[in-house]
């Protein structure tokens, strides 16, 4: 019994491996193969068409259609020619000769007056957004850069005013002050501008405080050059962004007030409009609202997207 158990105390330990032990997951790597990426073409349609959307490809055809639609608004010709009335010829269905788009109840032809609607679709909302964000630079970054007393009162007032329904306030403002188009245009531009103060406030404090600020302070700059030369350079790709989506909310809006009957006279060439004639002559002629409703849709997504590619630029800029 001692034998065995003095040979059993004496027998050697285990040698350790030598080297240190390789991770299992790098091991799997070596086993499993990995995926190569796929091929563009053999990823679904779906998949392939949210990819072109997210490129560049379509910043170009959107600029395009916003192109296309500024220089269309521009000509005057398509204006007074769209606004010819034949009230003899009345509403005619797309493909009678002469009218691709068919024609109205007021015998205009629908083609024309969809491209003449281009003008009032550019005109207004390029005034609100540029106007909004005007007033939004002016008080976002006082709020911002003084603080205390004033950025408090700019806050609640802007605070208060995001309380109110923009749409519904817009329709009993324009119901009451009556007007026209601009107007409405005016009225849009006002209430879209507290979104712009907070904006801008908020681009405008989280620079507030780097180290390129701080040197011209010392350096004994007004606030005016500070805020003018340094703080809106920096903030500058969100503000251009969101001038082209409050440019493609203020279209749908205007286009709202419109068919509403609100602002933009009978006899105006507009979209919304349009598609407020356009109710009794669905069945006589559904390009009547097909036209102008296209043309909204198109025109607001082409906004959104180089919107959105300004936005994803500085992101990346940022980086």
């Amino acid at each position: 019994m001692m034998s065995d158990t003095t040979q059993t105390s004496t027998q050697a330990p285990l040698q350790p491996q030598h080297g240190p032990q390789e991770p299992a997951s790098r091991t799997a790597s070596r086993t499993t193969p990995q995926s190569s990426p796929q091929h563009p073409r053999l990823l679904p349609l779906p998949t392939r068409i949210r990819r072109a959307m997210s490129g560049s490809w379509a910043m170009l055809v959107a600029t395009l259609i916003l192109l296309a639609t500024v220089i269309i608004g521009l000509i005057p010709a398509f204006n007074s020619q769209a606004l010819k009335q034949d009230i003899v010829l009345g509403a005619v269905p797309a493909g009678t000769d002469g009218h691709v788009w068919g024609t109205d109840a007021l015998g205009r032809d629908v083609l024309m007056l969809t491209i003449a609607g281009a003008r009032t679709a550019i005109a207004g909302p390029v005034v609100i957004a540029v106007g909004a964000m005007a007033i939004g630079l002016v008080f976002g970054l006082l709020a911002a850069y003084t603080g205390g007393w004033v950025d408090w009162l700019i806050s609640r007032v802007v605070e208060l005013m995001l309380s109110l329904p923009t749409l519904l306030l817009a329709i009993v403002l324009a119901g009451l002050i009556g007007g026209g188009y601009w107007v409405n245009v005016l009225v849009f531009m006002l209430l879209y501008a507290p979104y712009e103060i907070r904006l801008v406030r908020s681009a405008a404090l989280s620079h507030l405080h780097d180290p390129f600020l701080d040197a011209a302070r010392l350096l004994e700059l007004s606030p005016v050059r500070i805020l003018a030369r340094h703080v809106f350079p920096v903030i500058r790709p969100v503000v251009g962004a969101a001038m082209f989506l409050d440019m493609s909310n203020a279209l749908v809006s205007l286009s709202s007030l419109s068919f509403l009957g609100l602002g933009i006279s009978p006899q105006a060439a507009d979209w919304g409009r349009q598609l407020s004639d356009a109710r009794d002559q669905l069945f006589n002629n559904p390009m009547t609202a097909i036209a102008p409703g296209i043309a909204i849709i198109v025109v607001s997504v082409a906004m959104n997207i180089v919107g959105d590619w300004i936005t994803a630029r500085a992101d990346r800029g940022e980086r």
